[in-house]
């Protein structure tokens, strides 16, 4: 028992340090670079609220477990902006690399049956294939659409990003797992880039 409650808070407190990492999208008052922490927790919510607009057979409570540790890698990876134009790329083979390194050191600080089951999470995740994860990269991808938009344009101003860009890089993600969510995000950002 000891020493399954070792390996649990070990993970808990090594999980704190995503609260340090910021990320490129700003708070939606623009205030300030939201921290990857905040934006898990800002996804887990998203899920709760926009379930309805998940296909059949999608589990909300699934996704929300997937948007809780979806992002941990980035303790040692850090974000990767998806608009971002220079150094390590988004979606990188080097990316991808780095990530399923951290996810070995993080998910390997649990006890082996909670380790296996978040690492098999967090592929499907990365994975994006089941409808699960599909429905959870769609929320990964809009809730910085939406910070965007509430902010007068945030990192779309810093990389230049185009409504092509964004709707190639964002929204063909996002109408994968949920199409009318994207319809409606859409005619927003039509009217921002307007």
């Amino acid at each position: 028992m000891t020493a399954r409650l070792d390996a649990q808070f070990a993970f808990l407190n090594e999980a704190d340090r995503l609260k340090s990492v910021l990320r490129a999208t700003t708070l939606v008052d623009g205030s300030r670079p939201e921290n990857s922490g905040e934006h898990s927790w800002h996804l887990a919510l998203y899920a709760l609220v926009l379930g309805d607009q998940a296909g059949p057979g999608v589990s909300i409570d699934r996704v929300i477990r997937m948007l809780l540790i979806h992002d941990l890698v980035e303790i040692d990876v850090g974000d990767v902006p998806i608009h971002s134009q220079n150094g390590q790329a988004h979606g990188s083979l080097e990316t991808q690399a780095a990530e399923a390194k951290a996810a070995d050191r993080i998910f390997g600080l649990l006890p082996a049956d909670l380790r296996d089951s978040l690492r098999t999470l967090w592929e499907e995740f990365e994975a994006a294939e089941s409808p699960d994860a599909r429905f959870a990269k769609s929320l990964d991808r809009v809730q910085p659409v939406m910070a965007n938009l509430m902010s007068g344009g945030g990192t779309w101003t810093t990389y230049n990003v185009t409504f092509d860009q964004l709707e190639t890089r964002v929204g063909v993600k996002i109408a994968k797992g949920a199409p009318g969510l994207w319809e409606w995000v859409r005619e927003k950002v039509l009217t921002y880039f307007g």
